[in-house]
């Protein structure tokens, strides 16, 4: 089954820039992983020093595998020295819903 991982960071104004660069840095490596499947990142539109990742992998032992790889200690690290705080992760079970289709509806048309 697979999991997303929630990754929620304040970020300076000033240190922002810098972060951006690590987690692009963090997610290129990531993409060589065995069981990465995507990433996003957001910002908090009411507050907009608040940041959020979203990583999703193929099973909670592919995410612990590349939590504990080399290359994503090393760059982590940087990341809480820059922020100054130790980056904490939540990993939620991942299980889409499919999506409602119409094509059991009278009068649907298909198009």
């Amino acid at each position: 089954m697979s999991v997303k991982i929630l990754i929620k960071r304040i970020v300076p104004a000033d240190k922002e820039g810098d972060l951006l660069t690590l987690i692009k840095e963090l997610r290129n490596a990531a993409t060589a992983c065995p069981g990465y499947i995507t990433g996003e990142t957001m910002r908090n539109v009411e507050k907009p020093d608040e940041y959020l990742v979203i990583s999703t992998w193929d099973s909670v032992s592919a995410w612990r595998q590349w939590l504990s790889g080399p290359d994503r200690v090393t760059i982590q690290k940087r990341i809480d020295d820059l922020l100054g705080a130790k980056t904490e992760y939540e990993v939620y079970h991942y299980n889409p819903i499919p999506a409602p289709t119409l094509s059991g509806f009278k009068g649907w048309e298909g198009g």
